[in-house]
């Protein structure tokens, strides 16, 4: 194809611009010729000229043309046989083709339409028709070309976002505890969707009697979120969060508040939810930050265990400086199974567009545990299910803690 590009051109704005060029396919020489002068006052128009026509597939080609001109009565080969090659050809079927006759024939008119022919001119046509047609069939084509280059780009743009968005979920996901299976029982699932969301959790004990868990969710999809979630969560997993009692759960949110500010963050924040088990009083403490509270089912056994929603007043984390954030308390019973989730876990829409209720993903929870399965895969088989086994729209991010 005969191209040229703009100064200055880029691959975020400018796409090829492809020069109008014309090939005219026909045994008469001084056909040829008239057609020439025609166009040669026409400096954005590019003229060739094939006067055999058993060269005529090779030769378009090798051009490229954005229109072709093609007359039906030649010897060697008949006009209207060379239009089916044309459009039985994978890279010149969608060329424009303007067929020339010496007469105005309906059933040849016909026939050339029916076969792919895209215009139909007897020749020789007046010169300012002849542009005019030309123009328009090679305007038409080179928007064509211009379309399937965008669409070519942007696939190749979203395979190298997706191909990040991988990387960034597989590193999240080497970051996250390995489960624990003893005085605490640990069991967890990450599932990020396809545009990958900004959470992240994690739990480790902070000394002989206290564990930590935490979990939280940044707004927003892609790379960007999901780096703000690392950075968060390795400050925790160090333990070197700034001025922070580390088993305050207010406390440490009030750190994270002051060093994730959204302004230092390119306007990104997230919610969070932060609790400290005490071993020796079967307590555990917990505050929240704008997100979802964890439910925590408590009792004398699996049977009698009520469900409680754990969470407390406090904004947004990093929305504004020197917010208020409280702290609550809960002692446990000797059964007590806790579990903390981002909200894209239960803000899941049916085929109709109906929203789930958090009421009844907390009756989902509390349903008898099935043999063989563990409940937060029951829980995302139910979700699932709920959007007829629609792609996630948000990380699935569940954490079940057993004391």
């Amino acid at each position: 194809m005969s191209t040229r590009v703009s100064p200055g051109q880029d691959s975020r704005s400018s796409l090829t611009e492809h020069v109008i060029t014309v090939l005219l396919i026909d045994d008469q020489a001084m056909i040829g010729e008239a057609v020439r002068r025609m166009l040669a006052e026409e400096q954005d128009v590019v003229f060739h000229y094939l006067q055999d026509p058993t060269q005529a597939i090779q030769r378009a080609t090798e051009l490229s043309p954005t229109v072709i001109l093609q007359d039906l009565v030649m010897p060697e080969i008949d006009g209207l046989t060379l239009v089916k090659f044309f459009r039985a050809h994978a890279t010149l079927r969608d060329v424009p083709l303007i067929v020339l006759s010496t007469k105005e024939d309906p059933k040849i008119k016909a026939e050339a339409f029916a076969l792919g022919a895209n215009d139909y001119l007897v020749k020789l046509p007046d010169k300012i028709e002849l542009i005019a047609r030309i123009r328009h069939h090679s305007k038409g084509y080179i928007n064509l070309l211009q379309r399937n280059e965008a669409y070519k780009a942007l696939v190749k743009s979203q395979e190298a976002l997706a191909a990040e968005l991988a990387q960034a979920a597989d590193y999240v996901r080497s970051l996250l505890p390995p489960p624990l299976n003893g005085e605490i029982t640990t069991h967890w699932r990450f599932i990020p969707s396809m545009s990958l969301g900004g959470d992240a959790f994690g739990y480790h004990w902070l000394d002989d009697d206290h564990f930590a868990m935490y979990l939280l969710d940044v707004c927003g999809h892609g790379v960007g979120p999901a780096l703000l979630s690392i950075s968060a969560m390795n400050v925790l997993r160090s333990q070197t969060l700034p001025n922070a009692d580390l088993h305050n759960p207010a406390d440490v949110l009030r750190a994270l508040n002051a060093s994730f500010q959204m302004e230092e963050h390119n306007g990104l924040y997230f919610t969070m939810w932060y609790g400290v088990y005490q071993k020796s009083q079967r307590r555990l403490t917990y505050a929240s930050g704008g997100h979802p509270p964890a439910i925590l089912f408590n009792g004398k056994d699996q049977k009698t265990a009520g469900a409680v929603e754990l969470k407390t007043k406090g904004f947004i984390v990093g929305g504004m400086p020197d917010v208020p954030f409280e702290s609550a308390r809960v002692d446990l019973d000797e059964y007590a199974k806790l579990y903390f989730f981002s909200d894209g876990v239960y803000e899941v829409f049916s085929p109709e567009g109906t929203m789930l209720e958090f009421s009844e993903f907390v009756d989902q929870l509390a349903k008898p545990s099935e043999p063989g399965v563990s409940d937060i895969d029951r829980i995302l088989t139910f979700v699932s299910g709920y959007q007829n086994g629609a792609p996630l729209e948000d990380d699935f991010s569940m954490v079940e803690v057993v004391f």
